[in-house]
């Protein structure tokens, strides 16, 4: 893990924690990198309600509810697929 990644996670919970929201992170490229580096910081568990690996289309269409169509159309990169990872995620 970068030593970038691990030193803002202690920022990006104290921050979620002032601001009283809890996150739900969606990642696919990054393989859950994130949601670990954000785990790995103590009392996390007040911040961060879940986590998605869906790495490959297959998974992004039965974990998230993202239309396989969209993701040939688009790409899986695409801001189009992004946008229904995050509201497969959020549902």
């Amino acid at each position: 893990m970068s030593s970038d990644l691990e030193a803002l996670a202690p920022r990006v919970i104290a921050r979620c924690r002032e601001l009283k929201v809890r996150l739900v992170l969606a990642e696919a490229c990054t393989g859950g990198l994130i949601t670990a580096a954000l785990t790995d910081v103590p009392g996390a568990s007040a911040v961060v309600e879940r986590g998605f690996v869906p790495y490959s289309n297959e998974s992004k269409v039965t974990q998230l509810g993202v239309p396989l169509d969209l993701l040939q159309r688009h790409g899986s990169v695409s801001v189009e697929s992004v946008g229904a990872m995050v509201t497969g995620a959020l549902e």
